[in-house]
């Protein structure tokens, strides 16, 4: 009985070695990409982000002339639909990516705060420099998405 244990124990850790020496690191793992959902899903809201960074000088010269009222119409409306564009975005994006486009957009909504903020006291100023920065969010956004014609799994 005795023996039979001993014999059983060795195989055991022969095979065990065996296993181990056939598994490791050397196995490469390919990196991620995006599925042609995914980008389907990405392609289907970057027009409504690309058309409100187009109109970036709507909104600076709507702060210029004081037009305070359209100020924050821009803000509530097209500005904030872009934001929750960027959003739903997000899930999409590689893994990797995703945490840094949430905090873009927490960015982002804390640029409008102000923005409105400063449109409600009239201060020109700080709605110009703030509206120039929530621009440069969507920049930033919008540089993390994968360009359309690579990448596809």
């Amino acid at each position: 009985m005795v023996r039979q244990r001993s014999i059983l124990s060795f195989i055991l850790v022969l095979l065990a070695t065996f296993l181990i020496s056939c598994g490791g690191p050397g196995v490469a793992v390919a990196p991620p990409t995006y599925t042609a959902s995914q980008l389907e899903k990405i392609q289907t809201y970057v027009p409504k982000i690309q058309t409100v960074r187009d109109r970036s000088q709507e909104l600076k010269t709507l702060i210029q002339r004081k037009d305070w009222i359209d100020v924050s119409n821009f803000i509530h409306g097209p500005i904030t639909e872009a934001r929750l564009s960027m959003t739903y975005i997000t899930p999409n994006l590689l893994p990797k990516d995703q945490p840094t486009a949430r905090q873009i957009t927490r960015d982002l909504f804390n640029h409008l705060v102000k923005v409105d903020r400063a449109a409600n006291t009239k201060n020109t100023q700080l709605a110009l420099s703030d509206s120039q920065a929530a621009f440069a969010d969507i920049d930033k956004f919008l540089q993390l998405l994968p360009q359309m014609s690579s990448q596809v799994e």
